[in-house]
């Protein structure tokens, strides 16, 4: 793989000698964060399993699943290595599945309300347990879970975990909640739609009926596991704000909406004095897990909950850990600043702006230009620090599959810059980091280029490099080896380059149908100069003549100037530069400065 060289230019701020910024505030003072945060998100029951069976709607013990102690220490070496910071285990909590674990005391579910094998990480049955799966010893789950958390914590990493505060699996019932915790739904008044204090909403008059064309992996499975009589009277609306018994196969229909105090049929009309019962309920889940040592929670379908009970809860859970991180998956840009000031959350996904606008460079699609880049980064010029970058989770499609990318190492130029164009977190999905392709049927999630969250499956790239539980990569390709060696290098440099992880942004002029994108990140003592070229076919090869005067930087040295991608010292002829960067690829380059005074000491 060649590796990622880039287009460059220029520099700004001022500097003392070794004091930091002067003059214009340059550092990120404002932030509660002493790091960049650099996430890698992980489908906990995929990552450890090196069971390359595969078979299309495999169960556990055909197609294997991982467990919380197969994240052991060397995994958690080689993703300390890789520049992470905060691990998010996707998938902890326990969810409806069609594994029967009836004989461990835990309540067997209906397949006609389970979406694949394993079932969704997102319809919560019991927010009080962990997932049966990830435990080599079901009857102590919660240890093995804990113990994993001391150990990322021992690795110097930070723990993440989704909470789930939309729905619930329509067959929620917590087996080991603490004492005194009432089951969702336990004291509704079914007679009603909507009722201020119930929990759920009801279809009143109507039985819930399973969506046809659900087909559990042939004729064997269609008879035996899915029978169609799941039996939901009154039915319960769906998680996806579906009020009807009959939900289609394309919508939430595994999971029950919530009640937070939303007449959604009367005009959305509120009833939140007194609090909701749900509240209460949600905001004594977010403690019992707080208490369980986590460092924070990425807040599945946030924006589908009131901002109004954000306000209420984060506060209070906070007052427990006030580092705890607040991730809300919203893709609302009108909400954003409400949710971010209102609702008190830490950070936003960057779904619609940027995510969207590198994947059409990334796949060369017509009119894809790069002064996109700048409209998306300037449409949330206010709180882009607050915003988390990626371009892979389990909700999209992998780079290297063959409806997005084709070839993973299009991405570079897409991922150097999600990595460093703001202080905000970056977030990549397991796998990313060797290519994954996401190929195979492997059941509910069928061949849709993502990796399934759904489904028992071995994800082949990230076995590569797990090589049987060496997590040392010696079954990895050459070129797989190069592409996990530049996610190290630029996952690094997010922290270690003290203008990635604190500094200011300058914007580089772009021409009106370029492909390649620059921009500067600086402080008083440091430039990062980041130049992507995503042409398909031609270099940039340019001398830049960095504008110092214009960034009153005329009384500025550059002492040193390296390219962080491929670890090579370059040469400045007074203020300029000469780059030369391939296409597909990126320059990462960090220029160290001194002012003349400091030197004549």
């Amino acid at each position: 793989m060649k590796q990622a060289y880039l287009l460059l230019l220029l520099i700004a701020a001022l500097a003392a000698c070794n004091s930091g910024p002067s003059g214009k505030q340059a550092a990120n003072t404002d932030s509660a964060y002493k790091e960049k945060l650099v996430i890698y998100q992980m489908m906990t029951r995929l990552f450890g399993n090196t069971n390359s069976t595969n078979k299309y709607y495999g169960s556990i013990g055909e197609n294997g699943c991982g467990k919380f102690n197969d994240i052991n220490d060397k995994a958690l070496d080689s993703l300390k290595t890789l520049g992470i910071t905060h691990v998010w285990y996707t998938g902890v909590i326990e969810h409806a599945t069609m594994n029967d674990y009836s004989t461990q005391g835990i309540e067997a579910d209906d397949p006609d309300v389970v979406k694949g094998r394993a079932g969704s990480p997102y319809a919560v049955k019991d927010y009080y347990d962990v997932d049966p799966d990830l435990a080599v010893d079901v009857k102590n789950r919660m240890g093995e879970f804990e113990a994993l958390v001391k150990r990322t914590h021992a690795h110097k990493l930070k723990v993440l975990i989704d909470f789930i505060p939309n729905h619930v699996a329509r067959k929620y019932r917590s087996d080991v909640k603490p004492a005194g915790v009432k089951n969702f739904g336990e004291f509704d008044d079914k007679s009603k739609a909507f009722f201020a204090t119930n929990d759920f909403y009801y279809i009143t008059g109507k039985n819930f009926i399973a969506p046809k064309g659900i087909n559990a992996g042939g004729d064997e499975f269609k008879s035996v596991l899915k029978d169609g009589k799941f039996n939901e009277s009154p039915a319960k609306a769906t998680g996806n704000n579906v009020f009807v018994e009959s939900p289609s196969i394309d919508d939430w229909y595994e999971t029950v909406k919530l009640n937070y105090g939303v007449d959604y049929k009367n005009n959305e009309k509120k009833y939140f004095d007194p609090v909701p019962p749900v509240w209460l309920k949600m905001r004594d889940i977010l403690m019992f897990w707080t208490k369980k040592n986590v460092d924070g929670f990425r807040c599945d379908m946030a924006e589908m909950v009131p901002v109004e009970f954000w306000n209420w809860v984060i506060p209070q859970v906070k007052e427990i850990n006030p580092a705890l991180i607040f991730i809300a998956e919203a893709y609302n840009p009108n909400v954003y600043a409400k949710y971010l000031n209102e609702g008190k959350f830490d950070f936003l996904y960057d779904k619609v702006g940027l995510y969207d606008t590198l994947k059409r460079l990334i796949k060369n699609e017509p009119n894809a230009y790069v002064q996109s880049i700048t409209a998306a980064h300037d449409s949330v010029r206010e709180f882009n620090d607050r915003m988390l970058s990626f371009l892979e989770n389990h909700d999209e499609e992998r780079i290297a599959s063959k409806g997005f990318a084709g070839n993973a190492l299009y991405a570079i130029p897409a991922m150097t810059i999600s990595a460093t164009i703001s202080r905000g977190p970056v977030m990549i999905y397991f796998g990313q980091e060797v290519g994954e392709k996401a190929e195979g049927k492997e059941g509910f999630g069928g061949d849709d280029n993502r990796t399934t969250m759904f489904d028992y499956w071995g994800v082949s790239a990230h076995q590569q490099w797990m090589n049987g539980g060496k997590f040392d990569g010696g079954l990895l390709s050459d070129e797989q080896k190069n592409l996990r060696s530049f996610y190290c290098k630029l996952l690094t440099a997010c922290n270690s380059c003290e203008a990635l992880r604190d500094g200011e942004y300058y914007a580089l002029p772009t021409d009106d149908k370029s492909k390649v994108f620059s921009f500067i990140r600086y402080t008083g003592n440091t430039i990062a100069l980041v130049i992507a070229n995503f042409s398909r076919t031609d270099y940039y090869d340019e001398e830049i003549t960095l504008p110092l005067e214009q960034l009153s930087l005329a009384k500025k040295k550059i002492r040193s100037i390296k390219e962080l991608l491929s670890g090579t010292q370059l040469e400045v002829n007074g203020n300029t530069i000469r780059v030369k960067v391939p296409p597909m690829g990126a320059n990462l380059i960090e220029l160290r400065i001194e002012s003349w005074e400091c030197l004549m000491h």
